[in-house]
C-alpha cells in the first residue's frame, strides 16, 4: 500500500515498531489479537487495527501540501477535513480557514471567495452542488480534493445500480458530510432515501409492503428522500449501501432485512431475487472493517476498562465505543490530558451527547488492565500520549521507558 508523506509528529516510534512487526507477522492481516504491553502494574492491551487509514493518510499529505504549494494565497478547508480535533487545529494554525461546519452551516460568506483561492476537499468528499457553487466562483474543486478512494468507490456502486433501475437506500447519519455526499451523488442517478438505523429501516419496510399510508412516508423521512421520491412507485426496486464508517453488523441487518422484506412481498423464490434486490454487498471501507474486528478480537480478552481515543464528531470512533461498551466499562476521550489522574477522567457521553467527569474509573488492585482503540483518523502519536499518561498516572514511567526500548530494538 502506497506510503504517505503526513507531519512527523503524528507518527510514534512506539507504535509504528508495533504495527510493523504485527504487519511482518500477519501479511494478510487474519490475526485479530491484540497486542498486550507489559507495563510494570499496567498491562495495556492493544487493538490489532487502529489509528490512521488511507484515507486520512491522503487527506493529511493534500492538504498540508496545498499549504506548501500556495504561499500567499488563502486557503478555505470547505469543512472539517477529518474528524480530528488535533489535526484540524494545524491545519488552522497554519492559516487554513473553513467555509463551514461539519453540519454545513455556513462559516464565512461564499461572496468572500475568488478565483485565486485555493479550496480543499475533505476526506468525506462533497456534494454535487457544492462542487457546482466552487466552480462558478471560478475554483477548481478537483485540485486539492481529499475525497477517500473507498467513499467514491461507494458512489461508483450507488450510480450504477442507480442507473440499473434501483433506488438506493443509503444506511447513514443523516447530518454525516459522507452521507450528504454519497445522498447527493446517488440522486443524481436515481430516487434515494437515508435511513439511519435499524428503527427507521423497519418503518421503511412498511412502507415497502404498504401497511402504512404512502403520505406518511414524507413526514417520518422529511430531510432523507430526494426531490420527487414516489413512495408508491420508487420503493419496488431497491439496493442499499453505506456510509463507509457505520457499524458492519447493523448495515448487514439493514440489507438483510429490508431483502427479506420486499423479496416476500413479491413472492419472489430465492433465483428471482436480483428483480428487486441489488447485490451491493457490503460497501464499508476495509480500515472500517478491519478496526471494528480488531475490536472484537480485542475483546475476547479479559480487561477492567476500555479506552477509546478520537473526536467527538468522529462516525467510526463512536461505533467502536459502542461495541466496547457492550463488554466492560468504556470510555470515549478526545486526547491524553482527558486522563486527569488516576481516579479522574474526562470522557465524551455518546448518549448524552456531552462530555463529562468520572471519577473512580481504574480499579484500586494490580495489575490494571486496560484497553485501548483509536477511530481512522487518530493520529499514533496520540495514542502513545495516552498510553503514555497512563503510565505516569499509575506509577509507572520507568517502566514505559523500559517497553519503548524493548519495542524499538524488536
Amino acid at each position: 500500500m502506497k506510503s504517505f508523506n503526513v507531519p512527523v509528529h503524528y507518527r510514534s516510534p512506539l507504535v509504528s515498531a508495533i504495527k510493523a512487526k504485527r504487519k511482518a507477522e500477519d501479511k494478510m492481516k487474519r490475526d485479530f489479537t491484540p497486542t498486550t504491553l507489559d507495563i510494570g502494574t499496567l498491562q495495556v492491551i492493544l487493538a490489532r487495527h487502529f489509528g490512521f487509514c488511507y484515507g486520512v493518510e491522503n487527506a493529511i499529505e493534500i492538504a498540508f501540501r496545498a499549504v506548501d504549494e500556495n504561499p500567499g494565497k488563502r486557503i478555505f478547508l470547505l469543512s472539517e477535513m477529518i474528524h480530528n480535533p488535533g489535526v484540524n487545529a494545524d491545519l488552522i494554525a497554519l492559516g487554513v480557514r473553513f467555509i463551514m461546519d461539519t453540519k454545513g452551516k455556513m462559516l464565512l460568506d461564499w461572496d468572500e471567495l475568488t478565483a485565486e483561492d485555493v479550496v480543499i476537499i475533505p476526506a468525506f468528499g462533497t456534494t454535487l452542488e457544492l462542487e457546482a457553487t466552487l466552480r462558478s466562483k471560478g475554483i477548481d474543486p478537483t485540485k486539492y480534493e481529499t475525497t477517500c478512494p473507498f467513499v467514491e468507490k461507494v458512489w461508483n456502486r450507488a450510480g450504477k445500480i442507480g442507473d440499473d433501475g434501483y433506488t438506493i437506500v443509503v444506511h447513514g447519519k443523516p447530518g454525516h458530510e459522507e452521507t450528504r455526499a454519497t445522498f447527493s451523488h446517488s440522486k443524481a442517478h436515481t430516487p434515494t432515501v437515508v435511513v439511519k438505523d435499524m428503527e427507521q429501516t423497519v418503518l421503511l419496510g412498511q412502507y415497502v409492503t404498504g401497511a402504512q399510508p404512502a403520505e406518511g412516508f414524507y413526514r417520518d423521512f422529511e430531510g432523507q428522500y430526494s426531490a420527487g421520491f414516489d413512495v408508491t412507485k420508487d420503493l419496488g426496486r431497491i439496493g442499499v449501501v453505506n456510509q463507509t464508517t457505520m457499524l458492519a453488523s447493523e448495515t448487514q441487518a439493514i440489507a438483510d432485512y429490508l431483502k427479506q422484506i420486499i423479496t416476500s412481498h413479491y413472492s419472489l423464490p430465492q433465483e428471482r431475487w436480483a428483480e428487486r434486490f441489488a447485490d451491493t454487498r457490503d460497501t464499508l471501507c476495509y480500515a472500517t472493517n478491519d478496526n471494528q474486528g480488531a475490536v472484537q478480537g480485542m475483546l475476547e480478552q479479559q480487561a477492567d476498562v476500555a479506552l477509546v481515543i478520537g473526536g467527538y464528531n468522529s462516525s467510526n470512533t463512536s461505533h467502536l465505543a459502542e461495541l466496547c461498551e457492550q463488554r466492560l466499562p468504556t470510555y470515549y476521550i478526545s486526547d491524553e490530558h482527558c486522563l486527569v489522574s488516576a481516579q479522574e477522567i474526562r470522557h465524551f457521553d455518546m448518549h448524552a451527547h456531552a462530555e463529562k467527569v468520572s471519577t473512580g474509573y481504574l480499579p484500586s488492585s494490580t495489575p490494571i488492565r486496560v484497553m485501548i482503540t483509536s477511530g481512522a483518523s487518530c493520529p499514533d502519536a496520540l495514542v502513545d500520549r495516552v498510553i503514555q499518561r497512563l503510565a505516569g498516572i499509575t506509577g509507572n514511567e520507568a517502566n514505559f521507558s523500559d517497553v519503548m526500548a524493548q519495542w524499538q530494538h524488536a
